[in-house]
């Protein structure tokens, strides 16, 4: 009775913010000063991509990326610039970040199912650590700085006369994966202490997160020249700092790495909801030193381990094109399944968090 009795509560929940239809895809752009830090070019630019309940008329179209003749990865199906729902209703807001060398639109597969589930996503692609743009290793060393890169694109899309009206920002969330998973707990109120990760690396130069990086490889000699710049070394005094984004009422991470690189006493000292969601065959992010250390330091925190699933099988799903000359499409679980069970996931975990006022 108990479980029929959430069940109809949850569906209810979900019919409150009703919604199930087309989803709309925008584009914006906001300015983060720390982005000229970690920009090849100096640019402050930060590049925004929001999904979002559109029209019911709206015509979506497939989104795929890489070659327009040859594509390697299908995201899913959006409507560019397409009319909001005709409900006007203030819906939740998740929070996105991708993973070093990543986009906001590799994560779409998630950003959407999450907008068609009646929540604006709104993602960012980080300077200077983006599969777009040339990678630096400022950016490698900034990485707490990705966290302020979602509170800046928060406060434009809050001002933008379009969308803004639409944002409930009482019920706001985040999510990420991998190095994005790192930025969402920095968002949520971990601490930074770069000192812990240089000494693990140190320790233990095999662990996947110390071991070069395929997407930027970065030495030591390489980060402790670029800390002797002053304008890095500057922004290095502030690694400590909170970078947390207040309003956050729940963290879904995906294979979050860089968990060394986090203070053990705040991920402790967590006190609203966690859902960390793993690869046990992941060799980029181990879970044994990257999310199996989160969960079991924050209180409460919910654990999802899927079998034989690696890192990048959280990306968007590669096509047929993708499989033949992408090396890392080769995996063990179909992506489809990875997919749908960790949207399921947030779906709960969210709508349990997120659906209602607080």
């Amino acid at each position: 009775m108990k479980l029929l009795f959430l069940s109809v509560l949850f569906c209810a929940l979900h019919m409150a913010d009703g919604y199930a239809g087309p989803v709309g895809e925008a584009h914006r752009v906001a300015s983060n000063e720390t982005a000229k830090l970690r920009d090849a070019k100096h640019r402050d630019v930060l590049r925004i991509t929001i999904w979002y309940p559109a029209a019911a008329d709206a015509i979506e179209r497939p989104l795929l990326l890489g070659p327009p003749d040859s594509p390697v990865r299908d995201v899913g199906a959006v409507a560019t610039d397409a009319a909001f729902s005709a409900d006007r209703a203030r819906r939740p807001v998740i929070l996105l970040s991708h993973g070093l060398g990543g986009t906001a639109r590799v994560m779409g597969w998630f950003g959407i199912a999450m907008a068609r589930e009646g929540y604006i996503v709104i993602a960012v692609d980080h300077p200077g650590s983006n599969g777009i743009d040339e990678m630096t290793v400022a950016a490698v060393i900034l990485n707490w700085d990705r966290a302020d890169d979602l509170r800046a694109a928060l406060e434009s899309v809050e001002h933008d006369p379009l969308i803004g009206p639409r944002l409930d920002l009482t019920r706001l969330g985040v999510a990420g994966f991998s190095a994005g998973g790192f930025t969402a707990l920095v968002a949520g109120g971990a601490r930074v202490d770069p000192s812990r990760l240089e000494r693990f690396c140190t320790a233990n130069p095999d662990d996947g997160v110390c071991r070069p990086q395929q997407e930027l490889s970065v030495t030591p000699e390489q980060t402790a020249d670029a800390a002797k710049q002053p304008e890095i070394a500057a922004e290095l005094a502030h690694a400590g700092d909170d970078h947390s984004i207040p309003a956050i009422r729940a963290i879904f991470a995906m294979a979050p790495a860089l968990v060394q690189a986090l203070d053990p006493a705040s991920l402790a000292n967590l006190r609203i909801p966690v859902h960390i969601v793993l690869g046990e065959v992941d060799n980029v992010a181990p879970p044994a030193t990257n999310g199996l250390v989160a969960a079991k330091l924050i209180p409460g925190a919910e654990l999802q381990q899927l079998a034989g699933v690696g890192h990048y099988d959280f990306l968007a799903a590669c096509t047929d094109a993708g499989r033949k000359i992408v090396p890392v499409c080769h995996v063990s679980v179909p992506q489809i399944d990875t997919h749908l069970r960790t949207i399921a996931a947030a779906e709960i975990f969210f709508g349990r968090n997120l659906k209602t006022p607080p």
